[in-house]
């Protein structure tokens, strides 16, 4: 077995039992607790805290690739050139506010809870996956362009069969760059009742439990590496499927 997937196994089972069964790892975090404090986050279970955690990752990351990946369709055409600067506008407006502030603004009309968290997820994803998608479909080599629009391959054609598999590598890695981002960003949610390890990592800053603080870290950490790596493998057995070669970022 090779170090690298062994590795991968060796985060994956820390990671399942950290979830799973914290309490075997009351060991590492007491000296981190207060003394005669709790130690391991009991107030909810951490397999919950992780799926909600994730599954509001994925709704926001799905959302802000569908419409960013769109948006860079829309202005690499001709038709839509002249967009190209308002749609940088919309997707930078993510980046200019922070993500606190955009819950502060969201909580008024959304209510506490997943809302405002969505909100501020997608908003903050769709920069970078927008920015890789533009710069995948405006530097396709022309040779090939010009020889799809030899064998008469219509523009929806073209778009499907050869711009974006030929630009699926760079928008791929604004996607994983996008997805790490929400995974940290999203532990902000829990200031506004949204359900994220979030809760977990307040409550010890709250609570002055470094323990608690650690506890969350270390799993959202570790959820990072894993999906991140993850998704990498994903490109590149696309890629050998496809018979082409992977991207320097998924080597």
């Amino acid at each position: 077995m090779k170090r690298g997937t062994l590795l991968r196994v060796a985060l994956g089972t820390v990671l399942l039992a950290l979830v799973l069964r914290p309490a075997w790892f009351a060991w590492v975090f007491a000296p981190f607790a207060p003394e005669g404090g709790p130690i391991i986050y009991e107030r909810a279970s951490l397999l919950s805290l992780s799926l909600s955690h994730l599954g509001l990752v994925a709704l926001a990351s799905t959302a802000a690739t569908l419409v960013a990946v769109t948006l860079a369709i829309l202005v690499t055409r001709p038709a839509g050139a002249a967009f190209l600067p308002l749609s940088r506008t919309i997707t930078n407006m993510g980046q200019t506010f922070p993500p606190v502030a955009v819950l502060a603004l969201a909580v008024p009309s959304l209510g506490f809870g997943s809302g405002p968290t969505l909100v501020a997820l997608f908003l903050y994803g769709l920069l970078p996956i927008f920015e890789n998608a533009i710069t995948g479909l405006s530097t396709l080599p022309p040779a090939t362009m010009e020889a799809a629009r030899g064998i008469g391959l219509s523009r929806r054609q073209r778009l499907v069969r050869v711009e974006l598999p030929l630009a699926l590598p760079v928008i791929l890695t604004g996607i994983r760059l996008s997805v790490v981002i929400a995974l940290g960003t999203a532990t902000i949610g829990s200031t506004v009742a949204a359900r994220t390890l979030g809760e977990v990592i307040i409550a010890g800053l709250l609570t002055n439990n470094t323990a608690y603080v650690l506890q969350g870290g270390l799993i959202v950490g570790l959820f990072a590496v894993l999906i991140y790596d993850a998704m990498v493998q994903v490109e590149a057995f696309l890629f050998r499927r496809l018979g082409g070669q992977p991207s320097e970022t998924s080597e």
